[in-house]
């Protein structure tokens, strides 16, 4: 679980880092927005799929972790 929140926190502050640097060079919000999903927009179907595919194996991974451990600490109670 702790992959998954430093991960999506250093997603998120490197967002509004990008964001803050593009209304700092003029750029109105929806200019910002817009130059932040840009690279996801000109990305074609093999690089989308190798991306899905890290996001997916980092959720699935966090996930298959949590209830590995959720069924250990069960098992530990019942003996």
């Amino acid at each position: 679980m702790k992959i998954l929140g430093v991960t999506c926190l250093m997603m998120a502050l490197l967002f509004s880092f990008s964001l803050y640097l593009d209304i700092l060079q003029g750029f109105d919000l929806r200019t910002s927005l817009k130059n932040a999903y840009n690279p996801f927009v000109v990305m074609e179907t093999p690089e989308l799929v190798v991306l899905f595919l890290f996001v997916f194996i980092l959720f699935a991974d966090t996930i298959i972790a949590f209830v590995q451990k959720k069924k250990e600490k069960t098992n530990k109670t019942k003996t």
